[in-house]
């Protein structure tokens, strides 16, 4: 398998390229546009960004494996984050991730066998307040309950 940028993601990267002395900075939008091209991080895609940036492969895959935006397998059209911090685990999250659990009929890591919902537990999502809390794909779900769960799983069928 190989990976070409699509020219779009060419025209963009190339665009970023202008605004930064260093290449190096360019590792980040680099990755978000190889998982938004190829749907998670290739190899290829790796490294092709380590010749955008001049960084090595290592390095790329270091920044890709840091981050839990990054996927470097295929996740379910709806990805499930779920924050397992201490915010949210005050506020119920051991419930919601059972419930989820039970709902979609598989575990953390796992993804539905008919490719639609990924199962992750993640540090912060940056709501502290609001807890338990999850994200699904882009969007964020507050003061979550297992009815509240119940309905967005709803919406998402």
């Amino acid at each position: 398998m190989s990976f070409a940028w699509t020219p779009r993601h060419r025209e963009e990267l190339d665009a970023l390229k202008t605004r930064y002395p260093d290449p190096g900075a360019l590792v980040l939008p680099g990755l978000w546009r190889v998982q938004e091209q190829e749907g998670y991080i290739t190899e290829e895609g790796i490294e092709a960004v380590a010749e955008l940036t001049g960084r090595a492969k290592a390095e790329v895959y270091g920044v890709a494996t840091f981050y839990t935006m990054f996927h470097l397998a295929p996740v379910g059209t709806h990805h499930i984050q779920l924050c397992k911090t201490l915010s949210c685990a005050l506020n119920g999250q051991p419930s919601i991730l059972e419930h989820l659990k039970a709902q979609l009929g598989i575990d953390v890591g796992e993804t539905t066998p008919d490719g639609r919902f990924t199962l992750s537990q993640v540090e912060c999502l940056g709501s502290c307040g609001s807890g338990p809390v999850m994200q699904v794909n882009e969007t964020l779900y507050e003061h979550l309950t297992v009815e509240s769960v119940d309905t967005i799983l709803k919406e998402l069928e």
